[in-house]
């Protein structure tokens, strides 16, 4: 999902929404966004400052992605206070890695590959088998018969 809202524009919405005696669904309507999605922006702001709105692109490890879940567990967070916790800022990525870890353990969470699947490799083909001796010509006989003629006088 590609982000639509500059970092300025998130810091605006979230400011209006800390300086003012309104509430959240009032500035997500006066800037025409979901409410939930300015809890989050507020969420993140509060835990990492400004920064927490700028978008980043980052890999998780499948051990963090568990530890992560055991502490929204263990604490009884709720997923938005989980990713602002640990300044996870794609959306859903928390309640994916839940269904995943449900639905396969630990190696759900492990990464998948994307792009092709690579050639399946193709075993080796045999070595073709010589020609029968109907199908050999004369010549080709008589240096084969020559061949072995030499290897027995040399034993």
């Amino acid at each position: 999902m590609r982000n639509q809202y500059s970092d300025h524009f998130k810091l605006q919405v979230v400011q209006q929404y800390l300086d003012g005696d309104v509430g959240l669904e009032v500035v997500a309507h006066h800037f025409g966004l979901d409410y939930s999605m300015v809890r989050r922006w507020v969420e993140q702001y509060r835990q990492h400052g400004p920064s927490g709105l700028c978008q980043t692109r980052r890999h998780y490890s499948p051990a963090f992605k568990r530890e992560v879940l055991e502490r929204m567990w263990r604490d009884g967070l709720s997923i938005r206070q989980t990713e602002a916790l640990f300044d996870i800022r794609a959306a859903g990525a928390i309640g994916r890695w839940e269904r995943q870890y449900h639905s396969g353990g630990l190696i759900a969470l492990e990464p998948k590959r994307t792009g092709r699947r690579p050639m399946p490799q193709k075993p080796p083909s045999p070595p073709p088998e010589p020609p029968s001796d109907g199908e050999r010509s004369h010549e080709e006989l008589l240096e084969e018969l020559a061949y072995l003629r030499a290897e027995n006088a040399y034993l």
